[in-house]
């Protein structure tokens, strides 16, 4: 819990100087390829994790990994997380920053799950709902569940539509159970 708490003042703090110096879409570029880059190389992940490798040496990686791929401020900005001796949470800061940056853009993530796939027509229908519902622009994450039968679930935030087939057997089975069973 600490390390989150940790890891979203630095979050922040980037943030705040992408703000700054109007460089926020590259931020989190950079920050979407130090997430991807640490969860496809667990070598890389473990590196900035491990308290036997030195400081300096998790410096020359960086340099080594990401010059040429990110921005001169993300490479001072790991630069400067390695020398406080918060390598470990390398991954959580990134991730931190990515949602704080959808927070600050208004960026909603929903979840559509559906038995099969759908078309375009459906999507922007079910963005369409999300979207009036908060405001922002909506990045939609599609699932495909064939266990719910058919109809669709769509989760944002606090939210959940469930118009499956499943859920409504489920909630069917109930009331027979309550009218029928229980007179």
């Amino acid at each position: 819990m600490a390390e989150t708490k940790v890891a979203r003042r630095y979050a922040k703090s980037l943030l705040d100087m992408g703000k700054e110096k109007n460089i926020l879409e590259l931020l989190n570029t950079d920050m979407q390829l130090v997430v991807s880059a640490l969860r496809a190389n667990r070598q890389l992940a473990a590196m900035f994790k491990s308290p036997v490798i030195h400081n300096f040496q998790k410096d020359a990686v960086i340099t080594e990994v990401f010059t040429d791929k990110v921005q001169e401020a993300t490479l001072d900005f790991m630069r400067l997380i390695v020398s406080k001796n918060r390598g470990s949470i390398m991954d959580e800061i990134a991730k931190e920053y990515l949602q704080l940056y959808k927070e600050f853009k208004n960026i909603h993530v929903a979840y559509l799950t559906t038995a099969t796939a759908i078309d375009s027509k459906l999507r922007e229908q079910m963005i369409d709902i999300v979207k009036n519902a908060t405001g922002g622009t909506i990045e939609l994450n599609e699932i495909v569940d064939p266990s719910i039968i058919g109809g669709f679930i769509l989760r944002w935030g606090d939210n959940q539509l469930d118009s499956s087939v499943e859920h409504k057997l489920v909630t069917l089975k109930k009331d027979f159970k309550t009218t029928f069973i229980q007179k």
